[in-house]
């Protein structure tokens, strides 16, 4: 059985819902089991994920009886799911019960709390390779075509060594979900702490709504994780000055926190007793690839720290030559057991085997330390030149948000030209940002264009979606 649930004690909750339900650990295996009397072994499930019993037993049984589970946004437009069922040519549906009716053409064939099985009149379904266990986009409500393919190896070593960086030696663990299922960071969490015997705090509410805090301090909540934006709204909702005796640490990824913001965390952090660690990942090493000990989250502030237990990093120079001395900027590289096994643009792709080969060439770009840590400085594609000098937009980005708060920026570049767009705040202009990044960086303001806009689309990882602003160019 996956996750190995089976070793908990029997009586101990691994699910809980903000409504009172709840699942003991062997209420899930029993559910599990029940999966397995169903006809999905080996089959393409495309799965609507939500934060939810139903859901999670689910894709845990289908884990454990070895079907292959793509998991998307519940939100997705129907247009961008048909256009992924006719492609991908899934067996069957994993949806919430309130959403089956959207469904009429496909056969219900089985129920599992609030979701639904349904049978697709697919065929001619892909051939999916022995070692494929999962499927993840990495464009979230975007319905791309390209997927992730990671093993069942890929999910176990990830989140065997999460657990044990976070130290999570405890069943009487239990993290609360600010992340959707579907996206990689969320995910982890839910395996790494079925893995070792916690109890998840399902959610579906925002950090800023009332009804998380409640739902936070009745069932005392040892943990919190976000990306950046969630540490944003975090802010916004008191989290600093809450008393939470239950927290125990938090933790951060899915992109660089503002410096301010990271020695905000790491002060509080001190302050309270507790843990923070800021962590570095992507959807192709299945989640986590490095994180700050929290011993070191004032004095290495925006640094995402070393490698997961099992991990290693190397720097690669411009010609391919790996780079040896401390402070010069190369291509991060990781290597480990938890490196997809490569990517998929159609159903032929799911017969592949393992084409990453344990390498991942992340294209961000980086820095080591003298102690070892590493700290990202940008991506490889994300850089321009400006008169002759390497400019990284990310860097332009980081740089403006410190300069000015409340404000948000993206900026989009192509060689001598930046364009940069700003939501704008009582305190920040698009002018304002342009002229102050043009200083900043010494360079004739005509090289850049500023476009105020409402907001700066991101994705529900938070990340900025940037061909929806090169669409206003």
């Amino acid at each position: 059985m996956f996750f190995s649930l089976e070793q908990h004690p029997p009586e101990h909750p691994a699910l809980v819902e903000p409504n009172g339900a709840a699942l003991t650990y062997s209420q899930l295996a029993a559910a599990v089991n029940r999966v397995a009397q169903w006809p999905v072994r080996r089959t393409l499930i495309f799965c609507l994920t939500s934060s939810t019993i139903g859901f999670t037993a689910g894709y845990v049984g289908f884990l454990s009886t070895q079907a292959v589970p793509l998991l998307l946004d519940s939100e997705l437009t129907p247009e961008l799911l048909s256009r992924l069922i006719t492609l991908y040519r899934p067996s069957f549906l994993w949806v919430p019960q309130k959403k089956s009716g959207a469904f009429s053409q496909y056969t219900p064939v089985q129920t599992l709390y609030d979701y639904t099985l349904l049978q697709t009149d697919c065929t001619d379904c892909p051939q999916l390779h022995p070692e494929l266990s999962l499927l993840l986009t990495t464009s979230g409500s975007t319905g791309s075509p390209k997927l992730v393919r990671q093993s069942a190896r890929n999910l176990l070593s990830n989140a065997e060594a999460i657990a044990q960086y976070l130290e999570l030696n405890s069943t009487s663990e239990r993290p609360i979900l600010t992340l959707p299922l579907h996206y990689t960071f969320g995910l982890s969490i839910l395996h790494s702490h079925l893995l070792t015997g916690g109890t998840v705090l399902l959610s579906e509410y925002s950090v800023i709504q009332q009804e998380f805090w409640d739902y936070f301090e009745r069932e005392k909540a040892t943990s919190i994780s976000g990306v950046p934006m969630t540490y944003t709204l975090l802010e916004r909702a008191g989290f600093f000055e809450r008393e939470l005796p239950s927290l125990r640490y938090f933790t951060q990824a899915g992109g660089k926190l503002p410096h301010r913001m990271h020695r905000r965390c790491a002060e509080f952090a001190r302050e309270r007793g507790l843990r923070f660690y800021a962590m570095y990942g992507q959807t192709e090493a299945t989640a986590r690839m490095s994180y700050l000990p929290y011993q070191m989250a004032e004095e290495k502030c925006g640094s995402i720290g070393i490698p997961i237990p099992g991990g290693a990093f190397r720097l690669v120079g411009e010609s391919g030559e790996t780079i040896a001395e401390p402070y010069r900027e190369g291509e991060l590289v990781y290597e480990g057991p938890n490196v997809a096994l490569g990517y998929a643009q159609g159903p032929l792709d799911l017969a592949r085997g393992d084409d990453f080969d344990g390498m991942l060439f992340t294209g961000d770009l980086a820095m080591r330390d003298t102690d070892g840590c590493y700290t990202v400085t940008g991506r490889k594609k994300r850089m321009v030149k400006l008169f002759g000098s390497r400019v990284s937009l990310d860097e332009c980005e980081r740089l403006l948000r410190e300069r000015f708060g409340g404000a948000d920026f993206a900026c989009l570049g192509r060689d001598d030209h930046i364009d940069l767009f700003v939501a704008e705040s009582p305190h920040c202009t698009a002018q304002d940002a342009l002229s102050d990044l043009a200083g900043t960086l010494r360079f004739p303001a005509w090289a850049f264009a500023a476009h105020p806009v409402a907001e700066i689309p991101r994705n529900e990882a938070g990340k900025i979606q940037y061909p929806r602003l090169e669409e206003l160019l």
